[in-house]
């Protein structure tokens, strides 16, 4: 049997498709750049393959922003650690280290950091991993951290030490991750002291605490909960605030202590326009000089533990009403818990808003059973 004929063209036809054609090489290289660096990191590696040119583009560093270590790579799991096994989490590990050694030999120019390591684990070391790809890429320009130093992604679950919160091991391995959370912190206060984005847990101890000041161009801080030292005083958490001159979002998770219940806490910034307090517990405002926030979160979380009424009356006493504390400090005020407010909701008495006082607000009127 013959092979099958193709059938011709007329050369016009085929000039007409060159002149169509735009090689993607005779873009400039800037424009050439902008377009790979929509591609991920694997696509990235693969558009190396393709040529020369395409190889010395993609080696740039203006293709290598982001340093992202909370994937899962190529696993799907239903849940964080739990259907890993031991041979999966080496084959994590041995990506981890690639993967460092890529953005440190592209000489990467980071915007972006995400992670998730247990700083105490002394095995693995993952702070001076952390530490080493600082020192090794360019991360002046950092902007967005994102980081959990409490838990290592992938992390088989028999690889953990397990022991009772209260052990004395326990507390080691905590002070442990809390040391090296201070040196990393350290270490980005020199390397990154752009860093316009911060999400991490915080253990509110005096030195990282003043660590944490040291970024001003802050703008947007979460700080999760994590085992505390001591309790955070009101001096710790205003002076925090006042020192941080660009803040213009907070989200606080912070655990106030039964012992110090009846302490109320002062708030005081120019620039903060979003507080969302809703995951703390047992936070309570005496004061709030905020004349640029325009939403505020907060919830009333209840914890399980009996008082008798003249000890809660006593307690309760010394708490404004957050209508009042609201009303006085925060003019710009537009939303609460996600509702919308009037703006006469000033003039008025609080009764439109009792609904929603009763989920936020500590004070004797708005909290008549206490299941602590």
């Amino acid at each position: 049997m013959s092979p099958r004929k193709r059938t011709l063209v007329p050369v016009s036809s085929r000039r007409k498709a060159a002149d169509d054609y735009f090689p993607f090489n005779l873009l400039p290289v800037e424009c050439q750049l902008h377009v790979l660096s929509f591609l991920n990191e694997v696509d990235k590696c693969s558009c190396a393959l393709v040529c020369a040119s395409w190889s010395c583009l993609v080696r740039s560093w203006k293709l290598w922003r982001v340093a992202d270590y909370s994937r899962r790579v190529g696993f799907h799991l239903g849940q964080e650690g739990l259907l890993v096994s031991n041979r999966e989490f080496e084959r994590w590990k041995s990506w981890v280290q690639h993967y460092t050694y890529h953005l440190i030999s592209r000489r990467a120019s980071l915007l972006t950091l995400r992670a998730s390591f247990d700083l105490g684990d002394r095995c693995n070391k993952w702070g001076e991993l952390l530490s080493h790809l600082l020192d090794n890429v360019h991360c002046r320009d950092l902007s967005h951290l994102d980081l959990n130093w409490t838990f290592t992604l992938l992390e088989p679950l028999d690889l953990r030490v397990h022991s009772s919160p209260s052990s004395h091991q326990d507390n080691i391995t905590k002070m442990d991750k809390v040391t090296r959370f201070q040196e990393l912190l350290s270490k980005l206060t020199q390397n990154c002291p752009r860093i316009s984005k911060m999400r991490l847990h915080f253990d509110w101890s005096d030195l990282s605490v003043s660590l944490l000041t040291q970024f001003q161009q802050l703008r947007v801080l979460e700080l999760k909960y994590f085992w505390v030292f001591k309790c955070v005083t009101p001096s710790t958490l205003q002076m925090l605030i006042k020192s941080l001159p660009n803040l213009k979002s907070l989200t606080l998770n912070i655990l106030v202590p039964l012992r110090n219940l009846g302490i109320s806490y002062t708030l005081e910034s120019q620039s903060l326009e979003f507080l969302d307090v809703s995951p703390s517990r047992g936070l309570v405002f005496s004061c709030l000089k905020l004349p640029a926030l325009r939403e505020l979160r907060a919830k009333k979380i209840v914890l399980r533990v009996t008082l008798d009424r003249r000890t809660r009356t006593r307690i309760q006493s010394r708490w404004p009403c957050l209508y009042h504390v609201l009303r006085e400090g925060t003019p710009k005020l537009q939303a609460l818990n996600n509702e919308r407010l009037l703006p006469t909701w000033r003039e008025k008495s609080y009764g439109e808003l009792t609904a929603i006082l009763e989920q936020s607000c500590y004070c004797v009127q708005h909290l008549d059973s206490w299941l602590w």
